[in-house]
């Protein structure tokens, strides 16, 4: 093999490393409508990465998502506050804090409510980082209701409804 390739092969798996390593700006939560409990159960997850980021960011230079449990709250709450669901007729559903945990390269953050009765749609809004970063893209899986809805914020969209009628 020519040095040319090699050295083209070797920067290519440096690039995907680097690539790899950085911030993806992104995250995934899902919604789900547990029949059993007749909550209706969030869980968020962050790349460590990218919350380790943020908390610096926000909290200043001294947070730490790995080793301090008080940065882990702080991100936690402030998850918990740019996360909002919407009723049938836009009034906001009490959202409570159930915790938060790292696991390997995830962060998670979980709240729940009451399911209301007659929910026919839901509107939810996350803004969990696109207040940092505007190309922060936040994923949103709604299970539990009928067929699994996919919701993503992304740009500038601050609010985005489901219909969660039975077919």
């Amino acid at each position: 093999m020519s040095n040319f390739i090699k050295l083209l092969v070797g920067t290519l798996l440096f690039t995907a490393f680097s690539l790899s390593a950085h911030q993806q700006k992104t995250s995934i939560s899902t919604v789900l409508f547990n029949p059993r409990t007749e909550n209706i159960e969030i869980m968020h997850r962050f790349r460590v990465h990218d919350a380790e980021h943020a908390a610096k960011e926000i909290f200043g230079k001294d947070a730490d998502m790995i080793d301090s449990e008080i940065t882990q709250q702080q991100f936690s709450d402030y998850v918990n506050e740019r996360f909002r669901l919407f009723d049938s007729q836009q009034q906001p559903l009490k959202l409570k804090g159930v915790g938060h945990e790292l696991d390997g390269n995830f962060f998670w953050v979980y709240q729940e409510t009451t399911e209301p009765s007659n929910l026919e749609n839901l509107t939810i809004q996350h803004e969990a980082l696109r207040d940092l970063w505007p190309q922060q893209v936040n994923t949103i899986n709604v299970e539990g209701k009928g067929k699994l809805q996919t919701l993503t914020f992304s740009g500038s969209v601050e609010l985005l409804k489901v219909s969660l009628k039975q077919d």
